[in-house]
């Protein structure tokens, strides 16, 4: 059977904007009353400096549109972010659009038939047998069970696999609202767009994917949710969420790293993914981790805020390129169901 290796990573991002200035010149006037004050010390605190968005709120104010139009958008803007992010990582591992066996494509910003896996495939000139698997609404952890299916896809076939992680979060800015809604602030002061795509092939150099795990409380369901609404997919998230990760993340990343013979000591790269501050605060005290360890996800909060479920890819981006040495890598990504994915990868010789 063939080892499923990493070997490249693309990514891609619409323009950026500063943190502070969408503060200023929007979020302080979208929010009224009782809210604003609120709001302002949650974007502050927020760990993020600067974020990308497709649709801008500074330019273009889509709080009020209907699900349909926002689709259609989808549609429109994520198309060549995907193309630009799965053209870069199939050039960096040597690949051509017709070789691709699976390809894999993970969004829960956006719907449409046909799809992006269709349509990429497609305009990029894949084969007519290649397979398609799209996985939707799993969230910010979507990126893990996609890596899982492309490493088994290669493992079984001996062919190369291709994964896509594409979302859209600015898409999905809620009605403004005297209300305060800790959660909805939450969510505009932390989300961001990108595109990220990953070459999965049989042998070779990169990193080969060991394992890929998972645990779900299915008794805190209702702790992180993503509705469909009249005016976009709203986001729901308890505060609790730190909480039901510090309660799992330690024996899961622990199990996982002794069926390989190691331990957290022997772990040389973290990607961790930031689903806020409070989130990585909890995962470097329950695995003890160095103030250093989770300094690339701190980083790539602060440059591209929660990307949903490109950003561990993007982390896993920055981390081998900043330490291209690394040997062992293990990812951590978080979501709905309480859902926690984590993954141990090792560089090849």
């Amino acid at each position: 059977m063939s080892v499923p290796v990493i070997a490249s990573v693309g990514t891609a991002h619409p323009p950026g904007t500063d943190q502070q200035e969408l503060w200023e010149k929007f979020f302080s006037r979208h929010y009224s009353g009782p809210t604003r004050a609120l709001a302002q010390r949650i974007f502050a605190n927020s760990g993020v400096s600067r974020r990308q968005a497709a649709v801008n709120p500074l330019l273009e104010d889509v709080s009020d549109w209907p699900t349909e139009r926002r689709m259609r958008r989808y549609q429109v803007e994520a198309l060549p972010l995907g193309k630009e992010a799965v053209g870069r990582a199939l050039t960096a591992a040597g690949l051509a659009a017709g070789d691709i066996g699976l390809f894999v494509v993970c969004s829960c910003t956006g719907y449409a038939t046909p799809g992006l896996d269709i349509l990429l495939a497609r305009d990029l000139g894949m084969a007519a047998s290649t397979q398609r698997m799209f996985v939707g609404h799993m969230g910010c952890y979507a990126a893990m069970p996609g890596l899982g299916a492309a490493g088994d896809f290669v493992t079984a076939r001996g062919r190369p696999a291709l994964l896509l992680c594409a979302e859209l979060t600015s898409l999905h800015l809620q009605p403004s609202s005297a209300r305060v809604d800790t959660q909805q602030i939450v969510s505009h002061a932390l989300f961001s767009d990108a595109a990220v795509a990953a070459a999965v092939v049989p042998g070779g150099r990169g990193y080969a994917l060991r394992e890929v795990s998972a645990v779900t409380d299915t008794s805190t369901a209702d702790h992180m949710t993503w509705d469909v609404t009249d005016t976009g997919f709203r986001m729901g998230l308890s505060p609790k969420v730190p909480q039901v990760l510090s309660n799992h993340v330690q024996s899961l990343v622990h199990d996982l790293l002794a069926r390989h013979g190691t331990s957290a000591s022997g772990v040389d790269g973290w990607a961790v993914h930031p689903g806020g501050p409070r989130i990585l605060n909890v995962v470097e005290r329950e695995l003890s981790l160095s103030p250093t360890a989770l300094a690339t996800s701190r980083q790539t909060l602060d440059q591209h805020g929660n990307c949903s479920s490109p950003t561990v890819l993007l982390i896993l981006d920055r981390l081998i390129r900043a330490a291209p040495s690394a040997r062992r890598v293990v990812m951590l990504a978080f979501g709905p169901g309480l859902t926690l994915y984590a993954a141990l990868l090792e560089r090849t010789a």
